[in-house]
């Protein structure tokens, strides 16, 4: 894949929890470049910084040592132009689907008439319009995490940040939430930063897959890919009778072991 401009730039980045004499070190000098219409996935055993190294991105964590950049400037805490998807749906369970989506437009006080274009635009996209009146208790799990995605989406970000969104789904909706989430990448020329625990779902879906080690975690290994290139271009394709998708599955397997 041919690489854009520049949008995320992470410069010998560590971050340490705890006193000096009682610290913890969970993620340890980290260089790192995301670029526009990327998709970067990010796999590795639990507890090795995974979440830490998104937060930071996000802003909701400042780096003990090092800088985050977006687009050159330092990131110093939270900003519509990052939004986040997190393993389980923030939903506010008082507020309708389209009020969830419609939520930050109505504190950066959008036009109505735009808000509600927007929202209905959006859960077009994610195939939820019918259920716009419907609240969070009369959804299902996919449906609810579609809802979080549309809630994102909707504020037009021009980085998504997904921590492991789809680990809690059944295997048939899960499948169905990738073919989404690739579709609005493609369209919409996204870029994504996506943890996972899945090897098979960051091979379908990264441009770019990162594999970071156990405690303090660093980035130990990376490389790109085009399966999700061919899963989209190339309806009959299955990558898992493929032997370079099999190839590549063993060696992230033991790069993580």
């Amino acid at each position: 894949m041919e690489r854009k401009e520049k949008l995320i730039e992470l410069t010998n980045v560590s971050q340490v929890f705890g006193t000096s004499s009682d610290s913890l070190h969970v993620i340890q000098n980290i260089d790192l470049s995301i670029y526009q219409q990327e998709f970067v996935c990010v796999v590795g055993p639990s507890g090795c910084g995974k979440s830490t190294l998104l937060k930071m991105i996000a802003g909701f964590l400042t780096p003990t040592l090092g800088e985050c950049h977006m687009s050159g400037e330092l990131i110093t805490g939270p900003d519509k132009r990052r939004g986040v998807v997190f393993q389980s749906p923030t939903l506010y369970p008082w507020l309708t689907v389209e009020a969830n989506v419609a939520y930050g437009l109505k504190i950066g006080r959008l036009p109505k008439k735009e808000q509600e274009e927007r929202v209905n635009y959006y859960l077009t996209e994610v195939g939820l319009l019918e259920f716009k009146k419907r609240y969070p208790f009369e959804l299902s799990g996919g449906m609810k995490q579609r809802v979080a995605i549309g809630r994102t989406l909707v504020n037009h970000p021009e980085l998504i940040l997904m921590d492991e969104p789809f680990s809690a789904l059944d295997a048939i909706t899960r499948v169905g939430m990738q073919e989404m989430l690739r579709k609005i990448w493609k369209e919409k020329e996204q870029t994504i930063f996506m943890i996972t625990h899945d090897i098979e779902e960051a091979l379908k879906l990264g441009t770019r897959i990162l594999v970071m080690s156990k405690n303090p975690g660093v980035i130990i290994s990376e490389f790109e890919t085009n399966y999700t290139e061919k899963i989209s271009l190339n309806k009959t394709y299955h990558p898992e009778e493929d032997q370079d998708f099999q190839k590549d599955k063993l060696k992230l397997f033991e790069l993580i072991s």
